[in-house]
């Protein structure tokens, strides 16, 4: 090689940016094809079809939830997210914000809806999979309480990928809980933790603060109504509050008799180092607050079965 050869910069005409505001040139994606649906397939990596399908199951997740999922860094998540993008496997959008830039949200996209509907041996009509459908959640009012949901959950698969003999068994969306427990209750999700030889399966409620206390007590009582119609009597109820005021007004009017609800708060959350910590106050007593998989020793551990 010429180290003497002097080396250039690239100038801002010839620089891309292909994340992020500010874009100037994107490279043209193709249109989806059996050409395209091919490459995809012949290019996909096992996380990438795992990542598929938790799109489809959950609808939309941001960069640093997929991070969390299945990458090591902020980066090697964006790289390969561009590469399913530029592949028609996945779409993306930043939803507008007050203020900042909101990080990026993907969906599933045409090309990857192909590939889940042949992997079912269902033609994408039979999948039933729209486009306008998975970009419209870009606009929708429930977009920040979706997200915040799930980000219990990647969290605790994020504590699992770094502790061993720990697991989220079980993941349900919302849609799958309103399937199994619509006429009742509607989660906004359920999953199961197993930690050293324990397990506790619970639903989960992400409160944003909008709706009136009554209508949380409203959602506790309902949970007492599935106890007491299906004998699902171990199974806690987590609701994440958005500020510590919430959660005292919560515990304040909850009666100590229902079934069993354990309330958190992000600033909980941060100091616990996650859900997986000692961040759940339980409403039945003064206990202080447990881990996750410690609440498995107030209820009785039978799990659900679909």
């Amino acid at each position: 090689m010429d180290t003497d050869t002097p080396r250039t910069e690239p100038t801002a005409r010839s620089r891309r940016s292909y994340v992020g505001p500010g874009s100037t040139r994107e490279p043209a994606r193709p249109q989806v094809s059996a050409e395209l649906i091919a490459a995809l397939a012949a290019r996909l990596r096992p996380r990438d079809t795992w990542l598929l399908e938790l799109l489809h199951e959950h609808r939309v997740l941001t960069t640093a939830q997929i991070c969390d999922l299945a990458f090591t860094s902020i980066s090697a998540a964006t790289h390969r997210m561009l590469t399913l993008w530029r592949l028609r496997a996945v779409e993306r959008f930043r939803p507008s914000v007050p203020a900042g830039s909101a990080p990026l949200h993907y969906v599933l996209g045409p090309a990857g809806a192909a590939i889940l509907a042949d992997r079912r041996g269902m033609s994408t009509a039979e999948f039933g999979y729209r486009p306008d459908h998975a970009m419209a959640l870009a606009s929708s009012a429930r977009l920040a309480h979706l997200v915040g949901s799930h980000t219990l959950f990647t969290s605790l698969i994020a504590h699992a990928r770094a502790h061993p003999g720990t697991e989220l068994k079980e993941w349900w969306s919302e849609r799958r809980c309103a399937a199994m427990w619509g006429r009742i209750v509607r989660p906004d999700g359920y999953g199961t933790w197993r930690q050293d030889g324990h397990r506790v399966s619970f639903f989960t409620e992400y409160d944003t603060g909008t709706e009136p206390l009554n209508r949380l007590l409203a959602k506790i009582g309902d949970y007492t109504a599935l106890a007491e119609m299906t004998g699902i009597t171990d199974t806690p109820a987590l609701f994440v509050l958005p500020n510590p005021t919430r959660e005292r007004h919560l515990h304040a009017h909850t009666h100590p008799n229902l079934p069993l609800v354990a309330t958190t708060t992000p600033t909980a959350l941060q100091a616990a180092g996650g859900p997986a910590g000692p961040a759940w106050q339980p409403t039945q007593a003064t206990y202080r607050r447990q881990r996750l998989i410690d609440l498995s020793a107030l209820t009785r551990t039978t799990e659900v079965q679909p």
